[in-house]
């Protein structure tokens, strides 16, 4: 075998401008699956990312107006949602994992020691920071004694931070709101959102929900109105939702969707509306947005795959063309190598061995200067939904697969030739 290997290199370095040319296909198909595949996976670890920044498979429910009379009550119903109704989802849903109400109010007043400002105000249990990514650069989190002390307590946006205190550390520092002092526990760290259902975080200042209650609930609404439901799904419900897509019969807009049919369901008992009124209860699920784009991503990956292996496939046909020429080319010397003793496998595994080895060798470099390439565009400033050229390790073990597998079929066809060419005629052949 090793001398076997040792000719082979021999013969491609006697042969280097054919055996360039030949490496180039292979080289160039290589690049392409590789460079397609981390760019695919790029955009999908890119918009992840950004959909976690609002809070990775939530659901945003409003409420609407009622657009079908349902338990005597007429239709245009305005649907006011409550904390009780946030309760109840928690209680007796069997496809949400988590639930959290928020009270918002915009245009608050707000006053440090330094500086002032309007803004938006989100009242939130302790819940609602994990499930919405409300992640900090330093300080604590707001925590269930908070709830029960109903503690005057806030959470700061990075650029309202920066706006009230500027580059100072806010930590123990007091703000006032609508002219009630709150004390600062925590700055969020500087988020890349680029979808909210209310304004950036950045921009925003938490405080306990029961202190918001208090001091600044809605002004146009009843009180004990909420603004929104937060609820996150089990993830059974995420794997589901697959299923729901591919079996709907119509539109995807009019898809009625197992979480929002659910939520509904609950909501209009409680409310006395027709289950079935998608005006009654609005509801933004992000699961369906990562379901949406996971899919399109996942066809541009397929489609970025096909494009490489045809180029690494037609990459191997030149190898197998120029190893037929080879073939062509040596005719006398296999004649002369048989009538010394050499077998039919000898011979079959010489030929073998040199298109082989010109398969791997080109396809490895093609990797090397493909995964150089990713590195060198990954120093480059990034959109938000784009992560870089990553490539992930099935799409690289897909292409190896692919390269060994295209180097066995290119090179098994001309060492056959090869081999069965009758000693007599190799020997009379002339070029």
């Amino acid at each position: 075998m090793r001398e076997a290997i040792t000719q082979s290199f021999q013969n491609l370095r006697a042969n280097k401008l054919r055996s360039f040319l030949t490496m180039f296909g292979i080289l160039w198909g290589m690049i392409s699956v590789v460079v397609l595949s981390a760019t695919g996976e790029g955009f999908r670890r890119g918009n992840d990312k950004v959909l976690r920044e609002l809070g990775k498979n939530i659901g945003i429910v409003w409420g609407g107006r009622t657009s079908m009379q349902a338990g005597g009550e007429r239709a245009g119903r305005q649907i006011l949602l409550t904390l009780d109704d946030a309760r109840a989802l928690a209680a007796e849903s069997s496809m949400i994992a988590v639930v959290s109400p928020e009270l918002e109010r915009g245009a608050v007043k707000v006053k440090s020691a330094y500086n002032s400002a309007t803004t938006r105000v989100s009242g939130v249990e302790p819940q609602y920071q994990d499930i919405r990514t409300i992640e900090l650069e330093y300080g604590r989190n707001f925590a269930w004694p908070d709830e029960a002390q109903v503690a005057r307590v806030a959470i700061v946006g990075f650029d309202m931070a920066e706006q009230l205190f500027g580059k100072r550390n806010i930590l123990g520092e007091t703000i006032a709101l609508n002219g009630t002092p709150y004390a600062v526990i925590g700055k969020i760290r500087k988020k890349k959102q680029d979808s909210n259902y209310s304004g950036p975080d950045n921009n925003k200042i938490f405080v306990p929900f029961a202190a918001m209650s208090q001091d600044m609930p809605r002004r146009d609404a009843p009180a004990g109105a909420l603004s929104d439901i937060i609820v996150s799904p089990k993830q059974f419900v995420v794997d589901d939702l697959p299923r729901a897509l591919d079996e709907r019969t119509g539109r995807i807009e009019d898809v009625d969707w197992p979480l929002e049919q659910h939520v509904r369901g609950i909501l209009a008992r409680r409310h006395q509306f027709d289950p079935a009124d998608k005006q009654a209860i609005a509801m933004w699920d992000t699961s369906l947005e990562t379901l949406m784009f996971g899919r399109m991503i996942d066809h541009m990956k397929q489609f970025f795959t096909i494009v490489g292996i045809v180029t690494l496939a037609l990459g191997g046909i030149g190898v197998m063309n120029i190893m037929l020429v080879a073939v062509k080319e040596r005719t006398r010397e296999i004649g002369v190598r048989k009538a010394l003793g050499a077998t039919t496998l000898t011979i079959q595994r010489q030929f073998f061995l040199e298109g082989f080895f010109l398969t791997l060798l080109s396809g490895g470099a093609g990797m090397a200067l493909a995964l150089a390439l990713c590195q060198l565009v990954n120093l480059a400033p990034m959109p938000e939904r784009f992560s870089g050229m990553i490539l992930s390790w099935p799409a690289g073990f897909l292409s190896l697969v692919t390269l060994i597998a295209i180097g066995i079929a290119t090179s098994t066809y001309p060492a056959r030739r090869a081999a069965e060419l009758p000693p007599v005629e190799a020997l009379r052949f002339e070029m």
